[in-house]
């Protein structure tokens, strides 16, 4: 359920120490590269470059991660819910009478939640290999085990998803809790030494870089965003932990932290310009290096977890708001809900990793396609945002407007920045990113046209009483239950077995099971009954949930039962139609979707196992649909 607002200190204070082990994975471990990829391009490790880069890091996090998500997007909470797919339900929700801006809404939405996935490929991949790259400066005689060492730590942290996080997540906090410690640590032992790197806090000295580099700041913003990598993770994981929590873990400790260890690598770089190799490693005294070595590593592992759970979560949210064919989704805790395994995603994700690392070979070449999905996504949040803003919030225009050109201004440039890496790799995540958009306006696209070819079909029930009383087919005892797409008219299933078998139940009910655009629908809103007819013997039944839930038709039917509406689940039988694709020459959709949507369609988790349905109460019809 989601996460509650009236929490007392202590409960709070619980939470924030779980969301540092959770939210703040990705962003809590672009220290080990980002510094060392902006001056990675060759620029002078003097004192005024250095303080001019921090500025730049300084004012990145402070305006992106702390005022546009800690501050502003992360008050736009679906019932307590965040991330894309839960802002664009709430846009939605703001835009129900405008066609054009759904359209809009939805278009965007499914741009920036496909670049997610090209972000969760490069995550784990660029994260975990520059950790291990901390061997070439601990142990340089070991350099050729880095890529393999990578992907030894990435098989085992995807073939582990499979068994659940639950007994590993209780392990994540602490961990990062040292991890965050010791970039603090680690930040203020260098700084005593210089502390007049502390006076890159002045937005003077980034104006100042940029003025002076020219064309070269442009490049180096495309380093800067590493910094930044993992923001909306503070917006995703809100259902979890709540808004105060994941504040005061920000405000209160890892926003801190960050900046003390980036500072640190500063003045480490001002004292021994030859550190730039790699900053963050050599900021330790050689006898942590081990220590910090392994502490590193499995501070990416526990970061790489929470992309990976992040995209099983959008996935999840995407099937149940119809934007993508159904798979089999796995719940591998019975107490924690948004705990869930996406096997197809799983593996795909492994095989696309293992690729990355095995082609790119070091975070330096990776660096050149990190950034693009990233600040694609920001972008997509901050127009949700906006649309929020003005639907549900209100605000004057002025307001709304200033909120809209501010963030935008920056998200462009970062994008606009992280362009000119499309050649050297940046093209990758683009191309994750249009195939997964192509994929999922395809489904939606077929899922509409079979919604008409039903809709034009339609049989209401009144004309099929009228029909049922003019030629009675023969009535057998027991309960029937036709699964339907459409919340109107006959089900086609119900049709074809009266035509065929011409018979039918002593009770019909037809079932037909609707997602919200809200993360959670209250038990009291779950089910609605009709009847029809004078006999009482049809009834049309609607199950309502919420795109953060899993969609149990047996226990939905229990309710059905303290409704009034009795059903022996023991002794009824589901109605399922098989459908069979075909097109017409003159069909609406594209030849090239025509294919791909027939893929998707027969490759589809079954209906029976996506809800819950009890297999051996199934019987299932072949239906021909032409589209």
């Amino acid at each position: 359920m989601p996460a509650k607002q009236s929490q007392t200190k202590e409960q709070i204070a619980a939470l924030a120490f779980s969301a540092i082990g959770v939210v703040f994975g990705d962003i809590g471990t672009s220290p080990l590269y980002a510094i060392k990829e902006v001056f990675h391009g060759g620029l002078p490790t003097d004192t005024v470059h250095v303080l001019g880069v921090l500025s730049l890091i300084f004012w990145a996090i402070t305006l992106v991660v702390t005022t546009k998500y800690a501050i502003f997007i992360m008050r736009a909470d679906n019932k307590g819910e965040g991330g894309i797919m839960a802002l664009m339900a709430l846009a939605l929700h703001g835009s129900k009478d405008n066609t054009e801006r759904k359209l809009f809404i939805v278009t965007i939405g499914l741009l920036g939640a496909a670049l997610f996935y090209g972000d969760s490929m490069i995550t784990p991949a660029i994260s975990v290999l520059s950790a291990v790259e901390g061997l070439r400066i601990v142990a340089p005689r070991l350099e050729s085990f880095v890529t393999p060492i990578t992907i030894l730590v990435l098989a085992v942290l995807f073939i582990i998803q499979a068994k659940g996080t639950g007994r590993v997540g209780r392990m994540f906090a602490p961990v990062m809790c040292f991890w965050f410690a010791a970039l603090a640590l680690l930040g203020i032992v260098n700084i005593v030494q210089h502390p007049d790197v502390l006076m890159a806090i002045n937005p003077y000295y980034a104006a100042n870089l940029l003025l002076e580099i020219g064309w070269k700041g442009f490049v180096i913003m495309g380093a800067v965003v590493l910094a930044i990598t993992g923001a909306e993770a503070l917006y995703a994981d809100m259902g979890h932990f709540g808004l105060k929590p994941i504040r005061y873990a920000w405000f209160g400790f890892v926003f801190p932290a960050l900046l003390l260890n980036y500072l640190g690598q500063g003045a480490l770089l001002i004292g021994n310009p030859k550190a730039v190799e790699n900053p963050f490693f050599l900021m330790a005294p050689q006898w942590a290096s081990y220590p910090l070595l392994i502490l590193a590593t499995l501070s990416t592992v526990i970061a790489s977890q929470a992309v990976i759970s992040g995209a099983f979560s959008v996935t999840r949210q995407a099937i149940q708001l119809g934007y993508c064919p159904r798979m089999n989704i796995r719940h591998t805790s019975g107490d924690e809900m948004g705990q869930v395994f996406v096997p197809t995603i799983n593996w795909l994700l492994m095989v696309s990793v293992f690729i990355l690392v095995l082609s790119f070979k070091s975070s330096s070449a990776l660096a050149s396609a990190y950034g693009i999905a990233v600040t694609g996504t920001m972008i997509v949040d901050t127009i949700l945002a906006f649309i929020v803003i003005q639907g549900l919030w209100q605000w004057n225009k002025p307001t709304s407007i200033l909120f809209l050109s501010t963030f935008l201004i920056i998200d462009l440039l970062f994008l606009s920045s992280n362009s000119l890496k499309i050649p050297h790799g940046g093209w990758l995540p683009l191309v994750v990113g249009t195939v997964l958009f192509l994929v999922m306006t395809t489904w939606i696209k077929g899922k509409q046209l079979l919604a008409r070819y039903l809709d034009e079909r339609r049989v209401l029930f009144e004309d099929l009483e009228e029909r049922l009383r003019d030629r009675p087919p023969a009535t057998v005892p027991g309960t029937a239950i036709y699964m339907a797409r459409n919340v109107h008219g006959v089900p086609q299933v119900l049709l074809h077995n009266l035509e065929h078998n011409h018979v039918i139940h002593e009770k019909v009910i037809v079932l037909t099971i609707v997602t919200r655009e809200e993360p959670y629908v209250e038990e009291a809103q779950r089910v609605k009954i009709r009847s029809f007819g004078d006999s009482g013997n049809f009834y049309r039944v609607k199950l309502y949930f919420g795109f953060q839930e899993e969609q149990d038709v047996r226990r939905a039917l229990q309710l059905c039962c303290h409704e009034g509406l009795d059903i022996n689940q023991k002794t009824v039988s589901f109605f399922i139609g098989s459908e069979r694709l075909s097109f017409r020459r003159k069909s609406p959709m594209p030849k090239w979707r025509r294919s791909l949507f027939s893929f998707l369609t027969h490759n589809s988790s079954s209906a029976i196992e996506y809800f819950k349905i009890p297999v051996e109460r199934v019987i299932e019809l072949g239906i021909r649909i032409e589209l």
